[in-house]
């Protein structure tokens, strides 16, 4: 696991539109996740008019959920959200896996960027600790989105 993330930039969100994707399988965690997304990106300016809060079932149908983001609403950014827990399997590991090339396969067909915000762990301890404390992902979350989105208005010109 890295603790290593980057020191986030001064961004100004204000003209952002912002879509986000929130599984509601593993609730209180990813209702953790999102709750730090949104103040993040509030505090960064961005209009709670220019948010958009979609829930799903669960991690794997938060992939389509994107896409209709990113396609209809004119998005400038994609947040998606999800906890992933292992069990006795490894179904946490292939969904996991199938949403993050899902995932990536809607921003480069949208051209909209999207920040894979789900999270896979092998304990309820390690999702608790990405969600809750003592490591904030849902902040970083919402830091790389308004970075992806700035960098989507930058190069557009």
């Amino acid at each position: 696991m890295s603790l290593a993330s980057p020191k986030p930039a001064a961004i100004n969100g204000a003209a952002f539109k912002i879509g986000l994707v929130a599984a509601r399988f593993n609730g209180e965690l990813v209702d953790a996740l999102l709750a730090r997304v949104l103040a993040t990106l509030k505090s960064a300016g961005v209009k709670e008019a220019n948010l958009t809060v979609v829930r799903v079932p669960g991690s794997h149908e938060v992939p389509w959920a994107a896409q209709r983001l990113a396609d209809r609403k004119g998005c400038d950014g994609v947040i998606a959200l999800g906890v992933l827990i292992g069990g006795d399997t490894n179904h946490h590991e292939m969904v996991g896996q199938s949403v993050s090339h899902a995932l990536q396969r809607v921003a480069l067909d949208t051209d909209v960027p999207v920040i894979n915000g789900v999270i896979v762990t092998h304990t309820l301890e390690q999702a608790r600790e990405r969600c809750l404390d003592p490591i904030d992902r849902g902040t970083e979350f919402a830091q790389a989105g308004l970075a992806m989105a700035a960098l989507k208005k930058e190069l557009a010109r």
